[in-house]
């Protein structure tokens, strides 16, 4: 179940974020979320 929460993000980060949405999206016939991007990012690293 998704939880709302709010977090500051730096610049770099957003922006290595957002590059990776736009590559998902490119790939994708569907709409690609930014918390989608957030969230795999996340399950990856916190392996």
């Amino acid at each position: 179940m998704a939880k709302r929460v709010t977090i500051m993000i730096d610049e770099d980060i957003d922006k290595k974020l957002r590059l990776a949405q736009a590559k998902q999206i490119s790939k994708s016939s569907s709409s690609v979320s930014y918390s989608r991007v957030l969230n795999d990012t996340l399950r990856k690293q916190l392996k």
